[in-house]
């Protein structure tokens, strides 16, 4: 029989602590902190993306020069010294997550070096015009600064690292994306499987201080404005919906399996090449993307939020054919190992695939369709349904679309299930069997989305 507890005694109890309540003060802190990166790295990606526009639309010729030039040089910075910077962010903060992961070695996935090497090098993608988001890159960018609050814990604090690291996740996502339910989700779904009690308080508070200080940059708005949901009603709208999600959900899972297979070492002849000279493939991948990029007249340039939310506003479309090369702009780019994520150029494409069903079938239903594309490729990619589905609805505001929305990404996760394994685990498992089983530097593929440490390599003591 349990007793009733005891107000007083709790209260005696936690007042009792300095030591506790300075634990608490400097998590809050490093909370706070971890929503001001993200901001900052949000308002440096979006001028620097701003101003790459403006150039490309003043000297569009310019792009098959400067894009092949800064694609090889942050590939070149990138492997030299922080290796684990590149791609997206979310498998190293699941590499350092992972059972398997000696212990102590989680500096060599999430630190605060790496943490500004992101945001420099991310930063630094959007001025070549490169196809990249920086939302993955802010989950390794806020669980950098969380998991430096380690430092200054007390040695009996009930606070790890593991504990922070999923609050820094969860909080980057929820700051990126201007939505807190998908940290919430995120953390359980894709980093962790699983919250402990102890955790799930720390992981709101991140999620609620990043958020605040998001919102009081960008205000309580959603990332793509308000759709206007048209009538739903079936059997009209079904097989429009049915076909977005079927095609989402297969092209999804090729573009997963495509990356897997591109960063893992196939095909071989083309790794082996891209290892013995990572900064020559990265500029001739860097030179494809600017011919895809002057043949859509920009279309495929940036993470492509902005040709969304004028799709979902009915002012613009992505034609098929810009779509498929968004795909492959996207996937070239991922695969040269510039660091940068894939959420948002996922999303764009997504929302082509919905747009080129509207126009088959119903124009009307193109902002519902657009919105279920989003929804079902990003599941596809991610195979993390859940937090695909919360993404979009927060995104959009689609509250009247919470049905369909979750429908589409789970039939297109399991589509997608049929022809690839998880991306995010998958490529974290890469790289822990990297750090497993030593291997001399020049053998470590480190030229990919989202590569594995050096084996000689740490961060110095400062970063840790």
């Amino acid at each position: 029989m349990h007793n009733e507890p005891d107000f007083l005694a709790h209260l005696r109890s936690e007042l009792s602590s300095w030591r506790t309540w300075l634990d608490r003060t400097i998590v809050l802190a490093y909370a706070v902190a971890a929503g001001g990166f993200v901001v900052l790295f949000t308002l440096v990606s979006d001028w620097v993306s701003a101003q790459f526009f403006k150039g490309f639309g003043h000297t569009p010729w310019l792009v098959l020069v400067t894009t092949p030039l800064l694609t090889a040089g942050i590939v070149w910075i990138t492997r030299k010294w922080v290796p684990t910077a590149g791609g997206s962010g979310i498998p190293q903060v699941k590499a350092a997550l992972h059972p398997d992961l000696p212990a102590g070695q989680h500096h060599r996935f999430v630190s605060l070096r790496l943490t500004l090497a992101k945001m420099g090098l991310g930063a630094a993608g959007f001025a070549a015009g490169l196809s990249i988001g920086r939302e993955g890159p802010s989950v390794q960018v806020a669980a950098g600064v969380m998991q430096h609050a380690r430092r200054w814990l007390s040695r009996g604090s009930s606070i790890g690292t593991r504990e922070l690291l999923l609050a820094g996740g969860a909080a980057g996502i929820a700051g990126a994306f201007n939505a807190p339910l998908a940290g919430v989700v995120f953390a359980i779904e894709e980093l962790s499987g699983r919250i402990e009690s102890r955790a799930s308080g720390l992981i709101i508070t991140a999620i609620v201080l990043a958020g605040l200080v998001a919102v009081s940059v960008f205000g309580n708005t959603s990332y793509f404005g308000v759709i206007r949901v048209p009538d739903l009603r079936w059997p009209g709208a079904l097989w429009p919906g049915v076909l977005v999600t079927l095609v989402c959900g297969a092209a999804g899972g090729v573009f997963s399996r495509l990356l897997i297979a591109s960063i893992t070492g196939v095909p071989e002849r083309l790794n082996r090449w891209r290892a013995r000279r990572p900064v020559a493939f990265a500029a001739i991948c860097g030179l494809v993307i600017a011919i895809i990029g002057l043949a859509t007249g920009g279309a495929t340039f940036g993470s492509g939020s902005e040709a969304v939310k004028e799709m979902l506003q009915g002012h613009a479309e992505l034609t098929p054919i810009a779509t498929l090369l968004k795909f492959v702009a996207t996937w070239l780019t991922a695969w040269c190992g510039v660091p940068g994520g894939i959420f948002a150029p996922s999303l764009s494409i997504g929302a082509g695939l919905g747009h080129a069903v509207a126009l088959l079938s119903d124009p009307s239903l193109g902002p519902a369709l657009i919105a279920l594309g989003m929804a079902a490729f990003l599941a596809a990619v991610t195979q993390a349904p859940l937090t695909a589905f919360i993404i979009v609805m927060e995104m959009v505001d689609g509250h009247a679309m919470v049905l369909s929305l979750m429908a589409a990404a789970m039939l297109a996760s399991l589509v997608s299930r049929m022809i690839s394994r998880p991306l995010y685990d998958t490529l974290a498992e890469h790289m822990v069997a990297a750090v497993r089983k030593p291997m001399a530097p020049d053998a470590v593929d480190t030229a990919a989305t989202d590569e594995p440490v050096q084996a000689g390599r740490a961060d110095p003591p400062l970063a840790r």
